[in-house]
C-alpha cells in the first residue's frame, strides 16, 4: 500500500518539476529576448540600460552560484574578479589596446591564475573561516585598485571609448549592447548548466553534502572545488569586462566586499543552486533597487529588510516560489 502511494507521488510530482527545470529558463530567455521590442514600442527607454545592468550582474551572480549553490561554499570575496575584469579592460582601453578579442583573453589568464593561487589556500578551510579567507583576497585586490595611482586610484579610471570587436563596435547602441550581454549570459548558463549535468558537477554537488564520502570513493574533492572555483571567477571576470563598457568607468568600488554580498543576496534572492534563479534573482535585486531609490534616499533601510523577509518565508527564492505555483495548477 505504501509503496503504491509513494509510486504515485512519484509520478505525480516529477513531472512538473522536470518540466519547470526546463521551461522556466526558456521562457526567461525568450523575455529577456523580447525586452528591447517593448522598449521600442513605449517602455522608457532607461529600462533598457537597467535592464543591461541586471544581465551583467545575472553573470556574475550565475558564475557565484556555481560555487555557492552546487559546491556550497559562500565567497565573500567573489567581487574581486569582477573588479579584475573591469580593471584590465579599462586599463587596456586606456593603452590603446581596445579589441575585446584581446582584452577577453587577458581578463580570462588573469582571473583564472587569481583564482588558481587564492583557491588553493582558501580552500585548504572551511566554513566561515573559507569566508573570512576569501574576504581578505577581496580586500586585497580592492585596496590594491585603490592604489594605482597612474589609473585613477581612488577615484577611478574614466574610459574615453568602448571596446570593439574585429573593428566594429557593437556597444554602440543600446539594444546591440544588450544583446551582446545576454548572448554571453545564455553562453555562460548553458556552460555552467552543462558542468552542474556532467559527472564533474555531480561530485562538487556530492562533496557539498558528504566530502568524506567522496573522497572515499577515489575523487580528489579540493580539486574539483578548485576547478569550479576558477571556472566561477573567469565568468565573474567577464561580466567586469561588460560592466566596465556599460558604465565607461571603473573603480575599486566594484570589488568591495559589499559587492561581494549584494552577488550573495542576488543568488539567493532568485533561489540558490537553481542557476536560473541566480539570473532572476540579479534582476529582480536591481530593478527593486532602482524603484526604491526614486521612492526615497533612505532606500537601502527598506531595501535590505525586505530582501532578508523575502528570503525567510519563501524558501527556494522567486525560482522556488513559481515552482509551487507551477506545482498547484499543474
Amino acid at each position: 500500500m505504501s509503496s503504491a502511494t509513494t509510486t504515485a507521488e512519484v509520478t505525480s510530482v516529477a513531472p512538473p518539476r522536470e518540466r519547470a527545470k526546463v521551461l522556466l529558463p526558456a521562457i526567461l530567455f525568450l523575455l529577456l529576448a523580447l525586452a528591447p521590442l517593448a522598449v521600442s514600442i513605449g517602455m522608457p527607454a532607461g529600462w533598457l540600460a537597467l535592464l543591461t545592468r541586471a544581465l551583467i550582474f545575472a553573470i556574475a551572480a550565475l558564475s557565484l552560484d556555481l560555487i555557492l549553490g552546487v559546491g556550497g561554499l559562500v565567497s565573500f570575496g567573489h567581487a574581486a574578479f569582477l573588479g579584475i575584469g573591469a580593471y584590465v579592460t579599462g586599463i587596456m582601453i586606456t593603452e590603446g589596446r581596445s579589441e575585446a578579442l584581446v582584452i577577453l583573453p587577458v581578463i580570462l589568464g588573469v582571473c583564472a591564475l587569481f583564482g588558481a593561487i587564492t583557491g588553493a589556500i582558501c580552500l585548504r578551510t572551511r566554513g566561515v573561516a573559507f569566508i573570512m579567507i576569501t574576504l581578505a583576497f577581496g580586500q586585497m585586490v580592492y585596496f590594491l585598485a585603490q592604489a594605482l595611482s597612474a589609473y585613477g586610484g581612488d577615484d577611478g579610471l574614466t574610459l574615453y571609448e568602448k571596446s570593439t570587436l574585429l573593428g566594429f563596435n557593437p556597444f554602440a547602441s543600446r539594444t546591440s549592447f544588450y544583446y551582446s550581454v545576454l548572448i554571453a549570459l545564455a553562453g555562460a548558463y548553458l556552460l555552467v548548466r552543462g558542468l552542474v549535468a556532467s559527472r564533474f558537477g555531480r561530485v562538487l554537488r556530492a562533496a557539498r553534502e558528504n566530502p568524506v564520502r567522496v573522497s572515499v570513493t577515489g575523487f580528489d574533492v579540493n580539486k574539483v572545488r578548485l576547478v569550479a572555483y576558477v571556472i566561477s571567477g573567469m565568468l565573474a571576470g567577464l561580466s567586469g569586462f561588460f560592466l566596465a563598457n556599460h558604465t565607461e568607468f571603473v573603480s575599486p568600488a566594484f570589488m568591495s566586499w559589499q559587492r561581494s554580498g549584494e552577488l550573495i543576496f542576488m543568488a539567493v534572492l532568485g533561489g540558490v543552486g537553481s542557476l536560473h534563479g541566480a539570473i532572476v534573482g540579479a534582476i529582480a535585486y536591481l530593478i527593486a533597487e532602482d524603484a526604491l531609490s526614486h521612492v526615497t534616499e533612505h532606500w537601502r533601510a527598506i531595501f535590505g529588510p525586505m530582501i532578508i523577509l523575502f528570503v525567510l518565508f519563501t524558501r527556494g527564492g522567486i525560482v522556488g516560489m513559481l515552482r509551487k505555483l507551477g506545482g498547484r495548477h499543474g
